[in-house]
């Protein structure tokens, strides 16, 4: 089994525990360890044998011995003892923002739903309404967290498709006899959620590179299988397609598998202009069928005398009409990024010390780490009261002190609660290096009420930045509702920088919202939102997203050294002023 593998069944087990009325404690045990599994550089089946499994972060004996049970063996004794009790696609319901485990043991026992399905029919013929702690509006609500459900479902979350998407690249480079090796699609655009994925070949051998795909460990089954394409689906349930490619189409075939559908057709436009056609076979004189560009996407975006364009912009929004001006900007990359200004640790509800995730961070070749770990009102992750913040303040100074290599910023994610007060009164944010603000409650707040909240939040003269600005998971919760455009003029005159969460079930700000901010001179800051030292090298996401979104390096706050840093946190700038 593989480590998500594992982790799925922990998850379940957490999801079906919850459902029973469990300790909550309990609940959260298996799910940091499955968090804490699932970001794992190391395979599970690698370590055992060499490692005790009670080494990871969260994962104490008693769920060390489920593992080994389920390397052992496939399955889990005590999983199977609960699928027993409440069927596995009753977990599925969990997905819907409506319906969480308390409301699922009633949807289970008074009226025997067990799936999606049953429960999208029981809820069309009014069957909810008349439920305890239901009523026609949760219904209504209900339906729409199905649809959304529906349309979530018809495309992976980046953060599934694209480890999915690396791993057959890396298993074919190695199994296979190819040449050239490259994702296209979304993957490549680094879409937020992902369709089916794309990887193009070149190889003397299509046969055997074929043979060597559909025998991977990652195929479930195969759709069809050619010397030039094959399908398969994955055991996520991903297709994934393979195109053997000649060598002097290659560029030409990456442009066009690469997208977006919008950016090709713009292209296609400037080629009838120019006499030319394009295609992924290359770029054609119409007249003479002479082909003048294929090799290279450098080539075919010459041939239409444009600069190759990055993918992640290829969305058509201007990048055509900006690349012919000369005015495509030079994009952020993870290199600028010189420290992680949101990071958690087992001081609430992280896996790792103050000191783990500060090592792990020098070794990425930052600058400086600011530690923010919850407030008092996220109780389920053991924020902190005035004094433990303060004493947690004071040892992460002592720790910055004694390394050598970087420097720790002593901050919180602190929560804006429903009346837009912050959690802590100014007199203890005054002693803290760095505030990064945030919702954890109220999600069905109105839009009008939500927008006030947080602004009325971000006028505390102590918050540097906002966190996860539109609370949404990707698959799973919608953003709340708030509006944007009033947000970030808010953050744009008081100086506060939006995140761009790179967690990859959150990317949140998302791509287009970032641009907006760049174009209202709104600041950005990238951040992991780390729980544990692995989540670190998930800022390459986050730099994808600001990609998507346009953004320069200047535009992005952390990728400034420390000393300047200092001087552009909204806090130090009002001092200056």
């Amino acid at each position: 089994m593989t480590n998500r593998d594992v982790a799925g069944v922990l998850l379940e087990i957490a999801d079906i525990l919850e459902i029973r009325g469990e300790n909550p404690f309990k609940v959260r045990a298996y799910q940091r360890a499955a968090q804490a599994i699932a970001g794992l550089p190391t395979q599970l089946v690698d370590m055992r044998g060499k490692q005790p499994f009670t080494d990871i972060p969260g994962v104490g004996s008693s769920i060390a011995e489920k593992i080994e049970e389920l390397l052992a063996t496939g399955f889990c004794t005590f999983h199977r003892q609960l699928l027993q009790e409440f069927p596995a696609s009753l977990t599925t319901l969990l997905n819907i923002p409506e319906v969480g485990p308390r409301k699922a043991q009633v949807l289970h026992d008074q009226l025997g739903i067990t799936s999606v399905d049953e429960l999208e029919q029981a809820a069309r013929e009014g069957k909810l309404r008349d439920l305890k702690g239901f009523g026609e509006k949760t219904e209504a609500n209900i339906l729409r967290g199905i649809e959304r459900l529906k349309v979530h479902k018809a495309r992976l979350p980046l953060a599934e498709a694209h480890p999915l998407a690396m791993e057959v690249v890396e298993s074919l480079a190695i199994a296979a006899p190819v040449d050239r090796l490259e994702p296209a699609g979304s993957i490549r655009r680094m879409r937020d959620t992902i369709g089916d994925i794309d990887i193009l070949v070149t190889s003397s051998e299509p046969q055997a590179v074929m043979d060597a795909f559909v025998n991977l460990p990652v195929v479930d089954h195969v759709l069809e299988c050619g010397t030039t394409k094959t399908s398969i689906v994955s055991h996520r349930g991903a297709q994934v397609d393979v195109r053997v490619v000649e060598p002097e189409s290659f560029g030409a075939a990456l442009q066009y598998f690469t997208g977006s559908k919008e950016h090709n057709v713009r292209l296609r436009e400037l080629a009838v202009r120019r006499g030319l056609r394009i295609s992924e076979y290359g770029v054609f004189e119409v007249k003479t069928d002479r082909r003048i560009a294929g090799a290279t996407e450098e080539e075919v975006y010459a041939a239409l005398d444009l600069p190759w364009i990055p993918p992640e912009l290829r969305e058509d929004r201007g990048e055509i009409a900006a690349a012919q001006r000369g005015e495509l900007p030079r994009l952020v990359t993870v290199e600028d990024i010189k420290g992680d200004l949101h990071v958690h640790t087992r001081r609430t509800d992280g896996h790792h010390s103050v000191e783990e995730m500060a090592e792990t961070a020098r070794g990425h070749g930052y600058e400086y780490l600011a530690i923010c770990d919850h407030s008092r009102s996220v109780g389920m992750a053991g924020g902190l009261f005035d004094e433990e913040l303060l004493e947690h303040a004071v040892n992460i100074r002592a720790i910055s002190r004694r390394l050598k290599g970087i420097t720790l910023l002593a901050g919180v994610e602190c929560d804006i609660r429903r009346d837009g007060k912050l959690d802590y009164p100014d007199e203890i944010l005054a002693q803290l290096d760095f505030i990064i603000a945030s919702v954890h409650s109220g999600f069905k707040m109105d839009a009008e009420s939500m927008t006030s909240r947080i602004i009325d939040g971000l006028r505390n003269p102590f918050v540097d930045a906002l966190a996860h600005p539109t609370g949404r998971i990707i698959g799973k919760r919608d953003p709340y509702e708030v509006d944007i455009e009033r947000l970030l003029a808010a953050a744009a005159e008081l100086g506060v920088a939006m995140e761009i969460n790179a967690y990859p079930d959150r990317l949140d700000l998302r791509d287009t919202h970032a641009r907006r901010a760049k174009e209202m001179g709104v600041k950005i800051v990238i951040n992991t939102d780390a729980h544990d030292c692995d989540h670190l090298r998930l800022i390459s996401y986050g730099v994808a997203t600001a990609r998507r979104g346009w953004l320069a390096p200047e535009e992005v706050l952390n990728t400034l050294p420390l000393a300047q840093l200092r001087k552009h946190l909204r806090r130090n700038m009002q001092r200056a002023a």
